[in-house]
């Protein structure tokens, strides 16, 4: 059996801030960007400030399991964590708590409407 390196505890210190930026989204567009602040943030996290994320290195996809996706250059870069790790399961498991928001902002626009005009 091999070994897989777990980053839970990395994901756990992230969850509080992921959770209220995700209550705060106000839009679709909102949600988006937080998840990649997110997802940013667990990977500077785990890999130190080792690598360079550009904001277009990780995309929420609404329509489309796992819901996100990696850039090439940046999936190049955490390669040898993503295939030894539970790396992949934390990123779709904040994916899909980010589409959940999403979606529930999507249906409901009156409420992003009514906040803008405050």
């Amino acid at each position: 059996m091999t070994k897989r390196t777990s980053f839970t505890k990395n994901l756990n210190k992230l969850m509080p801030r992921f959770r209220e930026n995700m209550s705060n989204a106000e839009s679709t567009e909102d949600v988006k960007k937080f998840f990649s602040y997110s997802v940013r943030d667990l990977l500077e996290d785990i890999l130190g400030k080792e690598i360079r994320i550009d904001k277009d290195d990780i995309i929420l996809l609404p329509d489309k399991p796992p819901y996100f996706d990696l850039s090439p250059k940046l999936a190049s870069e955490i390669d040898k964590v993503w295939e030894g790790s539970d790396l992949p399961h934390l990123i779709e498991k904040l994916a899909e708590s980010a589409i959940g928001r999403f979606k529930h902002l999507e249906k409901h626009p009156e409420k992003t409407e009514s906040k803008i005009r405050m």
